[in-house]
């Protein structure tokens, strides 16, 4: 999944299930700790952003999030407690549902060797990108596929010179579903700049077998970091 800048900084990194090799990252979720005399029962919502390689919790999150479940004047009691039982189920990240999917231009990208390295912003929705291929506008024969790297970044050692499109895959439904960006990187692209794609991806995915899953809740300890 895309990521972005999370609104109040309430990230986490998650266990390699629901980080899968990148594509979860940029996920939300919704939390709750289970102790009523503790936390507000609606709790809160973070972003995935990182990998949690600590086998003790699901997630690792960041001190914002921890407090921001509790009740009033409970903030400081609950860190103190640095581990909690919750409740945590995959919800739309709907901070940016007012925003188009924007792509960033990384800065390692090499327009003179046709090496482009991308990472998508501000994804709304609940589902991933699974697959990226590019191309140059106008061209609808000659895509180039990209592969995922350090997470949320994509790259292509054979971008296309010129003006340049984008189709993706996410996981929509039970099935892939296409989306195509036809004119976001201008032929005079540069690194480190962010460009609209001009659309968003709003999609709900659902797991076979499971047709609930989307809103289903699961117990998990979280540790702030």
């Amino acid at each position: 999944m895309a990521v972005g800048l999370y609104d109040g900084g309430r990230i986490a990194a998650a266990v390699p299930a629901l980080f899968k090799d990148g594509a979860g990252c940029g996920a939300c979720y919704q939390m709750s700790c289970k102790d009523p005399s503790m936390c507000k029962k609606e709790g809160t919502t973070v972003m995935v952003t990182d990998l949690n390689t600590n086998n003790q919790t699901d997630f690792v999150i960041s001190s914002r999030a921890f407090m921001a479940m509790a009740k009033q004047g409970n903030e400081q009691h609950l860190l103190k407690l640095g581990i909690l039982e919750v409740d945590y189920k995959r919800v739309a990240c709907d901070y940016y549902k007012n925003k188009n999917l924007a792509i960033r231009v990384e800065e390692s990208s090499q327009k003179h060797n046709n090496y482009l390295a991308i990472k998508f912003l501000y994804q709304a929705g609940q589902t991933e990108i699974v697959s990226v291929d590019v191309a140059q506008v106008g061209e609808s024969s000659s895509w180039s596929f990209m592969t995922r790297k350090h997470s949320a970044v994509w790259e292509t050692s054979q971008a296309p010179s010129g003006a340049l499109q984008f189709r993706l895959v996410v996981t929509a439904g039970y099935d892939g579903k296409w989306y195509w960006a036809k004119k976001v990187l201008p032929s005079n692209w540069q690194n480190g700049v962010t460009y609209d794609s001009g659309l968003q991806i709003t999609d709900t995915a659902q797991e076979a077998g499971c047709s609930p899953c989307d809103a289903s809740p699961a117990t998990a300890a979280f540790v702030q970091n």
